[in-house]
């Protein structure tokens, strides 16, 4: 389709806010499905973490165990919702369903796509963590008026590993492949992010590691937070490495999504 005067291309954000419309549609079309299931999920996590940790470790530092849990667990459901996003989802719009192709024949280019449902995703991200959020409000597990701030965090968890999962999807060929990324990376991550016990315990090798893991930073982020008192210059260490890890990932995501999109 040609473009005159009559039909300006839209800009650069109408573009993307386009693609990211689109897909805020398609998840509310079926909006009990996707949009009630999120504030299940922290009763089950907190009920099947806490009550048994909890009941063994009272007390984590200065904060009960609960807090600590609960303030580590909300961002790693943007995290997860990220990765099967960008992973799943991306792959069967990009190979099944050929959404991309569709898109491509509106005016918008493939930064314009990738972008678009990267900031979706970190918008599904928001969403997650707001639900862990409410659950933490009415159970009483977290107090603190400065929590509200987590959902930012979790729309950077959400861009962040939508960037990451994205990069991984431009090297699958087989949907089945996707189980080394979430077996061998996401699950690991999981576990030496911080999110049930601190970093600090582990061996020295293993806490190198882990503070080379987004997910890692993310948690420590979300924490400060949740705790009163919890805001220290040294979080803008973490902040940085986030929106690094980001932009970085993302670069690399566009440049390589966009060949298998051309192509």
């Amino acid at each position: 389709m040609s473009y005159n005067d009559d039909y300006p291309i839209p800009s650069f954000f109408q573009r993307i806010y386009s693609v990211w419309m689109r897909h805020i549609r398609v998840y509310f079309s079926e909006f009990f499905s996707n949009a009630v299931p999120p504030f299940f999920e922290p009763i089950i996590t907190l009920g099947g973490l806490g009550i048994g940790l909890g009941m063994v470790i009272p007390k984590m530092g200065n904060m009960s165990y609960w807090l600590f849990l609960a303030s580590g667990l909300l961002v790693t459901n943007a995290m997860f919702m990220a990765a099967y996003e960008c992973s799943f989802g991306t792959f069967i719009r990009l190979e099944f369903r050929k959404i991309y192709d569709g898109m491509l024949g509106a005016p918008l280019s493939p930064n314009d796509i990738i972008i678009g449902e990267i900031l979706f995703t970190g918008t599904k991200g928001l969403f997650f963590s707001f639900a862990f959020l409410v659950v933490a409000w009415i159970t009483g597990i977290i107090r603190n008026p400065l929590s509200i701030m987590t959902i930012f965090i979790g729309f950077l968890t959400g861009i962040m590993f939508a960037a990451l999962s994205m990069f991984i999807t431009s090297f699958i060929n087989n949907i089945t492949h996707f189980n080394f990324y979430f077996t061998g990376l996401l699950n690991p991550m999981f576990f030496l992010s911080g999110v049930l016990f601190p970093v600090e315990n582990l061996p020295k090798v293993l806490i190198w590691i882990a503070e080379c893991m987004p997910m890692t930073h993310a948690v420590r982020l979300s924490r400060a937070f949740c705790i009163p008192g919890g805001i220290k210059p040294h979080l803008l260490i973490d902040l940085i490495y986030c929106l690094l890890f980001t932009f970085f990932f993302g670069w690399i995501s566009i440049k390589r999504i966009k060949k298998r999109l051309i192509i």
